[in-house]
């Protein structure tokens, strides 16, 4: 016999009071031994397939909250089918298939379904960005730190190796130029430094103007404060 396509649609609720349409697709056929039965018993066999549909998804679908209704389609559909076909068995059909092809909410709650969708991937996507600029700003103080550090000690490194070498001149002129003490060239080197600075601030053409005493007392106590300043520095290190 040939095979007839039935599709039911139902409208029921679920267990959290969302209104659904529920859409079947029913497969059936008469029975070639008992087509009579098929012929005879009923008038309208369409009315009363849709009769059991409707029967069973109302007595399902009001069991499952909306989430588990939609996971569940497969143990609708058998349910459906197994009614069917005790019930269609008596009148010479034969259910070869029975499908749950849509459970459709009401528009209003896909909407709200989407909103809560989406309001859940916003707060996941602030967050992934909230921890990634946490970590940017410890990776970024980390940097700043290590950087303060090696600046720092690549000024002390400077400052001995100035100390150093000026301690090697100092030294080297007392040996080659006999009468000389290591006082008397240090006196003469940051005395030169002292002229070689003011020179350059005068010869910079965007300097402000710089206002430092002078005269030979005032060298004096220039070179006494560098010359004293440089020894501790040494001694520190």
């Amino acid at each position: 016999m040939f095979l007839s396509q039935l599709d039911v649609k139902c409208e029921t609720k679920t267990k959290d009071n969302v209104f659904v349409n529920v859409v079947a697709s029913i497969q059936y056929r008469a029975l070639a031994d008992k087509a009579s039965d098929a012929f005879y018993k009923l008038t309208n066999t369409r009315s009363q397939i849709q009769a059991y549909v409707f029967d069973v998804i109302r007595a399902s679908v009001p069991k499952l909250n909306l989430d588990d209704a939609f996971e569940q389609k497969n143990d609708i559909a058998k349910a459906v089918e197994e009614e069917l076909e005790k019930a269609m068995s008596a009148y010479g059909f034969e259910i070869v298939q029975t499908l749950i092809v849509d459970i459709e909410p009401d528009e209003h709650v896909k909407r709200a379904m989407n909103e809560i969708n989406a309001a859940a991937r916003l707060r996941m996507a602030a967050t992934e960005k909230a921890e990634a600029e946490k970590i940017l700003q410890i990776k970024r103080a980390e940097g700043e730190a290590e950087s303060k550090y090696l600046s720092g000690l690549g000024i002390a490194r400077q400052r001995q190796a100035i100390v150093d070498g000026l301690r090697d001149s100092v030294l080297g002129f007392s040996v080659n130029v006999p009468g000389t003490t290591a006082k008397d060239v240090m006196d003469m080197v940051l005395v030169t430094q002292y002229f070689d600075t003011m020179k350059e601030i005068g010869a910079a053409s965007k300097s402000s103007a710089v206002f430092i005493p002078h005269g030979p007392g005032a060298v004096r106590d220039v070179a006494t404060q560098i010359r004293d300043g440089l020894l501790q520095g040494n001694a520190a290190s």
